[in-house]
């Protein structure tokens, strides 16, 4: 009888192991006093100290910290419409265009994706040197913009899949006591799906944060984004530098994600309050 939980333990063990030991071992060489990131040397923190110090690695962590909230903000405005329109207007013209569009992304290799997003910037770029003059650069506004283009199509599967589960019979009762359109998005849809907003903006800004390919095809001279930074150290051979910088990274992410986690936990407590004291009320 305890055959199947002991198996499932150590399937759900394994898989955790596989996971996790990585980061943990690469969170631990971190603290490494030697030089070698595999060979353990003692404790100690100065590879944090001299990371703090180093000018290219904080401009690197700032510059992708930008395009990270920047994208994912705008990313999840238009991800929320897109799902919205998907989930809730079964019917217009081009919807089966509009919809294979937005999820195009989702399955296209990213490699794809940079290559196509590199030759439309060129175009645009010598479109706007041959009518205006203007030279123009890629770096923080191509990088966004590729960045937005690729995570908002997880938005909107995001939020139109929340919306797909929800109860459309509290809108439409919301529309028969009077209330206008924008009236039941602002007080009824938008709060419903307030925790699908914030988790398609946590994976945009993770997404945009980590990304390495389309980054490197649409950055451009002085904008090298953190991922790229790392990237091209670890092409040298990974050191405790490399690791401290991980580590800093994943702790970030880690803390983005607890912090979500409660206060997904304490709206969804929220909800199941009112709904009581509502029921009771009705009573």
């Amino acid at each position: 009888m305890n055959r199947r939980p002991v198996f499932l333990m150590s399937v759900l063990a394994f898989g955790f192991a596989f996971f996790y030991v990585p980061i943990l071992s690469m969170i631990v060489f971190s603290f490494n006093n030697a030089r070698l990131a595999t060979v353990w040397g003692g404790f100690s923190t100065k590879w944090y100290a001299k990371l703090f110090s180093n000018d290219q690695v904080l401009e690197a962590a700032w510059l992708s910290v930008r395009i990270a909230l920047t994208s994912a903000t705008v990313a999840t405005i238009l991800g929320t419409m897109a799902g919205i329109a998907l989930a809730r207007f079964k019917r217009f013209r081009g919807r089966t265009f509009f919809s294979g569009l937005v999820t195009a992304p989702l399955i296209m290799p990213e490699v794809i994706t940079g290559i196509s997003t590199l030759i439309f910037f060129i175009l645009i770029s010598n479109l706007l040197e041959a009518a205006f003059g203007w030279k123009t650069q890629r770096g923080f506004t191509t990088i966004t913009i590729a960045h937005i283009t690729f995570s908002l199509t997880f938005v909107t599967a995001i939020i139109q899949s929340r919306l797909r589960d929800a109860d459309i019979a509290v809108e439409e009762a919301a529309m028969d006591l009077g209330s206008r359109p924008w009236q039941v998005m602002k007080d009824i849809t938008l709060p419903i799906i307030s925790p699908a907003i914030l988790s398609g903006w946590l994976l945009a800004f993770t997404i945009s944060l980590d990304d390495v390919v389309i980054t490197s095809f649409t950055t451009g001279p002085g904008s090298t984004t953190l991922p790229i930074l790392i990237w091209s150290k670890v092409k040298l051979g990974v050191t405790p530098d490399i690791n401290a910088l991980a580590t800093i990274t994943v702790c970030v992410v880690g803390l983005g994600v607890i912090i979500a986690g409660v206060v997904l936990s304490r709206a969804e407590r929220r909800r199941d309050l009112d709904a009581q004291m509502a029921y009771r009320a009705n009573e």
